[in-house]
């Protein structure tokens, strides 16, 4: 059986100045109906998937974001479906309104912590490991 071709896909980990970072929970009626996940969506052919998180969190929340890093690209296998998810760690821009829930049931400032109390989607738990392994702290004095 041949292997898929993956499907890129961006998703961003938000965090607030606090060291909070936002998650959403998807729709009943979508694919991994009422599961958590960290925002983003499909890389559009010729899309850098930079410009696709920018367009994605726009489109899902109506804000505006910063690329602060890149955590590490990876394949995740749902069995029919491969993604390539491209994870970046984020902060809101500065003249951004305030995330809000356009295309999820709810959205959450939650703790890193508090991660693991939450239902998320299976790719998103690598996107957890990543960035708890590569840690920098939000509120750091460059």
């Amino acid at each position: 059986m041949p292997v898929p071709t993956p499907i890129p896909v961006v998703c961003a980990v938000i965090e607030d100045h606090t060291g909070r970072i936002l998650i959403a929970q998807r729709p009943a009626h979508k694919h991994l109906g009422l599961k958590w996940e960290f925002p983003g969506g499909k890389v559009e052919p010729g899309e850098a998937p930079a410009a696709a998180l920018v367009r994605e969190l726009s489109e899902e929340l109506g804000c505006t974001i910063k690329i602060t890093r890149a955590l590490e690209p990876f394949l995740y296998d749902y069995t029919r479906v491969v993604i390539e998810m491209f994870p970046f760690v984020c902060k809101l821009a500065a003249d951004s309104a305030a995330p809000a829930a356009l295309e999820h049931v709810e959205i959450r400032w939650i703790t890193p912590a508090q991660v693991s109390s939450f239902d998320l989607a299976p790719a998103d738990w690598p996107v957890v490991a990543r960035y708890r392994a590569a840690p920098v702290p939000c509120c750091r004095k460059d």
